[in-house]
């Protein structure tokens, strides 16, 4: 699909720069798209459809003005653009076409009141005349980040097709964050000092002066705490003289505006981020889910858009009498307890990693171009709002030790045991409709798929020669018995053997650390061979679990099997020694990149074994302000299908 963009880019000081500069990049891997940052003069019969980005400022007015032209798909990110209108018409000397605007979009009382504002009576009413309607008339089709924006648009009278595409988020195994500790230096911090942070433009409207009020409270009980302020001054908030008359001085340091690498490095070093704002329009801050993407503690007003956000995901504070009170009990409770403001930063990143990856935005809104183009209605993506929803059972390791026949098969059994009960217990039930796949069958936990989790079809695939066939058979010792045909084919290279959307269910397990080459093949081919819906199971070892970390802080490998392998004596081996371990992180992004959405991520046990004792290397961690959880040494990782493969050659794993 040919798309056109129009879109400021960096280093265009907007937010809205900041988030197309984003997008573009995994929406670029899924169509072709050609930005028009400032000249608005294009071909339309050279594209399939054109793609506005729109926000209140002087930034897109050739956006706002082509749209109008050459109608296409408008992505509002906030719910008023008379700023905008006045820009474009009041700055220029236009005031007629101020009053035509303002006439179509309010009618003849606002018509009255902008003929005010014309003799320089009053000032533009900027909240009650959102000047959407000229734009939603003409628009094909509307992209918002939020119900609240969709809902203001559908007054301003849009009909058309709609998508709620969240705000992306700076997620994944290829992003890289900053050393906490090190901006901690920087502003002469240590480690154990509570601080707390307020990034972006410093207007009034943030709520900055509600919340240094809030934080002089929490100093009277705690002398330690520090708060930052990051970001250009407003020139109507005189922020120098706010901290003195507060007595503020030696617990505020005013940091100014700051680039982008030292902004988020500071984000990272914050225990707590505060992004209020009163009055809104609906805007999604991309400062905030920089901030939740980092794991932090953030509280916002319970106000517009932000009401929509998750609550395992912020804390929302309520605006108006009470504010103050309920800001400053937040700030205390989060202080005192930072296992709280831990537990938030962590619901924010899971969410965000479900969500909101920007993967997972580009591939939303390549959908919803697509339909728009073909007048197809675009369902809205779901998502099991629940992981624990999905219906599992236990199966107990006994069950499992008696489909064991041989001394070798019981030793592996035996060691293995916990991890193999672990992974039966991730895998979703099935019905007899339903078709399973277990990759690098040995069938330990095979015949379990079918007479205990339920599934119709079974079969197993091994590496061999493609378009061989064997067939297994097995008795337990209990009399019971079990056949299945086991494939054989390279899942590196080979197309596999089954139709399209074929299997309910695939399983990947001990699997993907031994591939040599091209991981990404096999993930492009499980994708094909599952059903929209359809759910992968992915089971590898952890790389960073505390038994490597303490490997590596003593001088060991931190492989789990990082030996290589002896050459048999007849040449001839079909074992492949570990050629790469994963991070819990990488196994998530590289699901993400596959087009699957991840529904649980644990970690656990990997051999039934005595495992010593981490707790001095948990220790330093917490000290270091680095993750302590996803520490298990077995990664289990459950997805299901949501779309075609978002990227085949993802940067973060490919050179």
């Amino acid at each position: 699909m040919r798309v056109a963009c129009f879109t400021p880019l960096p280093p265009c000081p907007s937010g809205i720069a900041d988030y197309s500069a984003a997008l573009l990049e995994p929406l670029g891997q899924l169509c072709q798209i050609r930005v028009f940052p400032r000249d608005g003069r294009f071909d339309p019969a050279v594209f399939d459809v054109a793609l506005y980005q729109i926000g209140n400022n002087p930034f897109h007015a050739d956006a706002y003005r082509q749209a109008l032209e050459t109608p296409g798909v408008v992505v509002l990110h906030e719910a008023n653009l008379h700023h905008l209108i006045a820009e474009i018409t009041i700055r220029p000397g236009d005031w007629d076409g101020y009053m035509r605007e303002v006439e179509f979009d309010g009618g003849a009382a606002a018509l009255a009141f902008a003929q005010r504002v014309r003799r320089l009576e009053v000032g533009p009413d900027y909240d009650g005349v959102p000047m959407l309607r000229r734009l939603m008339q003409s628009a094909r089709g509307l992209i918002a980040h939020s119900d609240y924006v969709l809902e203001a648009a559908k007054e301003a009278g849009f009909a058309g097709p709609v998508a709620r595409i969240p705000h992306g988020a700076w997620v994944g195994a290829g992003v890289r964050t900053p050393d906490p500790v090190l901006f901690r230096r920087k502003l002469g911090i240590d480690e154990a000092t509570p601080l707390i942070g307020i990034f972006g433009h410093l207007k009034p409207y943030k709520r900055i002066a509600e919340s240094l009020r809030a934080f002089r409270r929490l100093v009277r009980l705690d002398r330690r705490v520090r708060l930052i302020l990051v970001g250009e001054p407003h020139e109507e908030l005189r922020l120098d003289s706010l901290i003195r008359s507060l007595d503020l001085s030696s617990s505020v340091r005013l940091v100014g505006r700051a680039g982008i690498e030292d902004f988020t490095g500071y984000l990272s070093a914050c225990d707590i981020v505060l992004n209020l704002r009163y009055p809104t329009v609906g805007e999604t801050s991309g400062t905030l889910l920089r901030a939740m993407s980092l794991g932090k503690a953030v509280l916002v007003s319970d106000v517009g858009a932000f009401r929509e956000f998750p609550d395992q995901a912020c804390l929302k504070v309520p605006v108006g009498a009470g504010e103050e009170d309920i800001l400053f009990q937040y700030l205390q409770l989060l202080v005192e307890r930072p296992d709280l403001a831990e537990a938030l930063g962590r619901g924010a990143q899971t969410w965000l990693e479900r969500d909101c990856s920007w993967l997972t935005a580009a591939t939303h809104y390549r959908s919803f171009l697509q339909s728009v183009v073909d007048g197809t209605l675009w369902p809205q993506p779901g998502r099991v709002s629940d992981p624990a929803a999905i219906e599992t059972v236990v199966v107990e390791p006994e069950y499992i030790r008696g489909w064991a026949e041989t001394p070798d098969s019981q030793s592996y059994v035996g060691t293995h045991i916990t991890r193999l009960s672990k992974t039966l217990e991730m895998i979703p039930l099935g019905t007899r409709e339903d078709r399973i796949l277990e990759m690098g069958s040995y069938l330990q936990i095979t015949p379990a798929l079918q007479h205990r989790l339920g599934y119709g079809e079974v079969r197993g695939c091994y590496y061999g020669l493609l378009g061989q066939v064997d067939q297994k058979e097995a008795v337990s010792s209990e009399g019971e018995r079990f056949a299945c045909s086991l494939d054989l084919f390279d899942a590196e290279k080979d197309r596999f053997p089954y139709e399209d959307g074929y299997f309910s269910t695939v399983l990947c397990c001990e699997l993907i650390e031994h591939l040599p080459a091209d991981p990404m093949h096999m993930m492009s081919e499980i994708n094909r061979i599952l059903r929209p819906g359809g759910y992968l199971l992915i089971t590898t070892p952890n790389i960073v679990s505390l038994r490597a970390l303490s490997a590596m802080v003593q001088g060991y490998h931190p492989g789990f099997f990082p030996a290589y392998l002896r050459p048999p004596e007849d040449g001839v081996s079909t074992d492949a020694r570990h050629n790469r371990e994963y991070t819990p992180k990488e196994i998530y992004t590289l699901l993400s990149d596959a087009g699957f959405r991840v529904e649980k991520l644990e970690t656990g046990p990997f051999l039934a074994e005595a495992r010593p004792e981490f707790l001095w290397l948990e220790d330093m961690l917490e000290r270091s302000r680095m993750p302590t959880d996803l520490r298990g040494d077995g990664i289990y990782i459950l997805g299901v299908k949501t779309g075609p493969v978002g990227q085949r050659y993802p940067a973060w794993l490919y050179s």
